[in-house]
């Protein structure tokens, strides 16, 4: 469907047949829809464009993370919206259920594991990604209670704890392979990463580079010279500055995470065909500021 001016199709919750209650007055559809709140259920659910298991992944929405549900088929596709950045797709049905408790902590290891019991011997009753929500009961020796299972303790932060260097959380995923769509340390794109390193540090970030690149920080000049956490963009990419001469980025010439000598990054991107389009800094005390008039 042709949507109005200033309304992406990746952001709103809108179909030929239905669409958000508030689009109404805005949408003209034949049904509008509350949306229920639901949360991810699995350790990764795909976001797909289309309700198929063919379709290409969007994005991805991980354990505990909050899932606003408009519309549940008959053949188990679920047209949901994200909480975390309001991304809007088709997402499995079995990957979803109700919102049993507010998360408290979250999972601070690249991965971790929930156990049926507080013993590490036990064989894992499931996986966690990193940034995962989870809502913890209690704290039982070295472990965290919630609904799940067991969580090792040490592997979890509170919620409202943040990361201190956005790069310093990017390195963390040094040789995770690509995954276009991916955003965690199974496979992840380029600006699932940079989102995921800024999100670890209290800075709302948009999934998409193209999104990233109008919202995030203010302009810095394409000769330089960047420092440690400028983000630097192409057409359909984007990698994070980790000091003057090296690039950390997602990309699918590695097919991994990896740290590059920014020279040969700009040299080898563009011979591919694509020039360095522009470059963002946040601001001095790391927060993201929304783009103003330029």
């Amino acid at each position: 469907m042709e949507l109005p001016e200033g309304y992406d199709r990746r952001l709103t919750p809108a179909r030929e047949d239905l669409a958000a209650t508030t689009l109404r007055g805005i949408i003209e559809v034949p049904y509008y829809v509350e949306g229920q709140a639901q949360c991810v259920i699995s350790t990764r659910a795909p976001l797909r464009r289309h309700p198929r298991g063919d379709a290409g992944l969007e994005t991805e929405a991980l354990c505990g993370e909050a899932v606003t549900l408009y519309e549940e088929s008959a053949e188990g596709w679920s047209f949901v919206q994200l909480g975390r950045d309001g991304y809007v797709g088709y997402m499995p049905a079995d990957a979803l259920g109700p919102v049993r408790a507010m998360p408290t902590h979250k999972v601070s290891a690249l991965r971790s594991f929930v156990f049926p019991g507080a013993d590490i011997k036990l064989p894992p009753a499931m996986d966690l990604c990193f940034s995962s929500p989870v809502a913890v009961r209690e704290m039982r020796g070295a472990f965290a209670v919630t609904d799940q299972g067991f969580i090792p303790a040490v592997h979890l932060a509170p919620l409202e704890a943040y990361a201190a260097d956005t790069v310093d959380v990017a390195l963390r995923f040094l040789g995770v392979p690509y995954l276009w769509g991916g955003r965690s340390s199974l496979g992840i794109d380029c600006s699932g990463l940079v989102q995921t390193a800024l999100m670890a540090c209290g800075i709302p970030a948009p999934r998409d580079s193209d999104m990233q690149e109008k919202a995030l920080g203010q302009p810095v000049a394409l000769e330089g010279p960047f420092r440690r956490g400028d983000l630097l963009f192409w057409p359909g990419h984007v990698g994070l500055v980790e000091n003057e001469t090296t690039l950390l980025h997602a990309n699918a010439f590695h097919m991994a995470v990896v740290r590059e000598t920014l020279p040969d990054a700009l040299a080898r991107i563009a011979a591919a065909g694509t020039a360095l389009r522009s470059a963002r800094r946040l601001e001095p005390d790391g927060s993201a500021q929304a783009v103003k008039g330029d």
